[in-house]
């Protein structure tokens, strides 16, 4: 018994950066034995070309079909994944987007253009659908959903800064993506911004010395980005992302530094902007519509009527829309509808907008999952990272209230990477426990190593 209790008390305590490299280094023997290093190689390839698109900088790559060489390595990697692993579990979240798969593949044979919704059914949604299911079953270690993570807020941060470096703006001011695809409109650039923004804080915060300096001025750009944007939308879905980052890393995980220094920031930012008569008439036309000297040139106005619009059209055709990508077809209009629910009620049915908020909300529930368990807890990278998507959804929501987004592959990563943290905390521990039931253990027992016990004496 004195033995033992010597033991106890020389035992060392696994605390901070040692319980989150015990919890790292717990998945990473268990996973080794099942890795499918080939899938997750090329789904880290598909998310560089989608992210950076080097086509865009390096002229001889505008020769080579960069688009479906993605199509085919992501295509790839499931088949790899789906036949040399043995069982596949599939998250509820994945297996409702390839519910809305097949929403959108019954709606092709009655749409308005059939070429058109094929296209976009099979050529832009699938690769969402399929990116998800890869990400589901590649990713178990946290470094290598980090990985995910940090080309998707690199690519954006990068863009962002030389676009304003390189003054590249659109002809009415605006700044506009240096790239082309999804960071090309300033609309769609200043939404990836907002989304981006917690994961570029979440880095931030766990970088040491010249790399924090390196985040902290990305992110000042990603500020910067928003406004130069003159985006309505994306002002208010980082509005939104700011202030759960302001409650999840600092009121709640109790840094007051972080508090202060937004509240400072904000004061400043705002005071500046708002101290341009062009800027301030933007905003105010959020709310008033055509300011004078807002350049909305009767955008509030235009996008009610096709809000209103895209509820007719959904109201009218409940079940199959108009077929996808064919909303601009109605009227003539030539317009998509700017509201990623509304238009995807019109084009696909009322059934693919309710499996559309289904999985957005199986996101929420994986994230809620995550929180209680024992690696959320302890580890202080996995929290940082939880945060951060449950930021980045919540700007999601609300940028996608005035923006099509819904055929766009950024979405279906948020809700994968939801999914890869469940499977990371319930990755199966050694003596056959499951790590998301572990919170239920003695911290006594935790990890196998014996923590001090109290002796009674002080």
């Amino acid at each position: 018994m004195a033995r033992n209790t010597l033991m106890t008390v020389q035992a060392p305590q696994v605390e901070g950066k040692e319980r989150s490299e015990v919890w790292t280094a717990r998945v990473k023997s268990v996973a080794s034995g099942g890795r499918r290093p080939f899938v997750f190689a090329a789904l880290v390839a598909f998310s560089a070309l989608y992210y950076y698109r080097p086509e865009d900088f390096i002229p001889v790559l505008n020769y080579i079909p960069m688009a479906r060489i993605t199509a085919v390595l992501g295509f790839l990697a499931l088949i790899v994944g789906m036949i040399s692993g043995g069982k596949v579990r599939v998250p509820g979240a994945v297996k409702i987007l390839w519910l809305l798969l097949l929403q959108m593949s019954i709606c092709v044979p009655f749409a308005m253009w059939r070429g058109g919704a094929f296209s976009t059914v099979f050529e832009r949604f699938s690769k969402g659908v399929v990116v998800a299911m890869l990400i589901s079953m590649a990713v178990v270690t946290v470094r290598e959903l980090r990985k995910l993570l940090w080309i998707q807020v690199s690519a954006v941060a990068l863009v962002t800064f030389f676009s304003i470096a390189l003054n590249h703006h659109n002809p009415d001011g605006r700044l506009a993506g240096i790239q082309k695809s999804i960071l090309e409109n300033p609309n769609d650039l200043a939404i990836n911004i907002a989304i981006s923004f917690p994961l570029g804080v979440a880095f931030m915060l766990r970088a040491r010395g010249f790399k924090k300096a390196i985040w902290v001025v990305g992110l000042a750009f990603m500020s910067l980005g928003i406004m130069l944007t003159y985006s309505r939308s994306g002002l208010l879905a980082f509005i939104i992302s700011v202030v759960v980052c302001v409650w999840e890393y600092g009121i709640k995980g109790k840094r007051r530094h972080i508090v202060i220094v937004t509240a400072m920031v904000l004061i400043l930012g705002l005071g500046a902007a708002l101290s341009t008569s062009h800027y301030r008439a933007r905003v105010e036309s959020i709310f008033l519509g055509n300011v004078e000297g807002s350049g909305d040139k009767g955008s509030l106005d235009a996008r009610k009527a096709l809000l209103k619009k895209s509820i007719m059209v959904a109201l009218t055709h409940p079940l199959v829309g108009v077929g996808p990508g064919c909303f601009i077809l109605v009227d003539r209009g030539w317009v998509v509808a700017h509201n990623s629910y509304t238009e995807l009620a019109a084009e696909s049915g009322i059934p693919a907008l309710v499996l559309f908020l289904m999985a957005i909300g199986a996101a929420f529930k994986n994230i809620a999952q995550v929180r209680k368990s024992q690696q959320y807890a302890e580890d202080p990278e996995f929290r940082l990272f939880t945060q951060a998507l449950w930021a980045g959804l919540a700007a999601y929501l609300t940028g996608a209230c005035f923006a099509s987004t819904e055929y766009n592959l950024y979405p279906y990563f948020m809700v994968a990477y939801t999914c890869a943290m469940v499977r990371i905390i319930g990755q199966p521990l050694p003596g056959g426990r499951q790590g998301r039931k572990e919170w239920s253990l003695s911290k006594a027992s935790y990890d196998g190593v014996t923590r001090p016990q109290p002796l009674g004496i002080r």
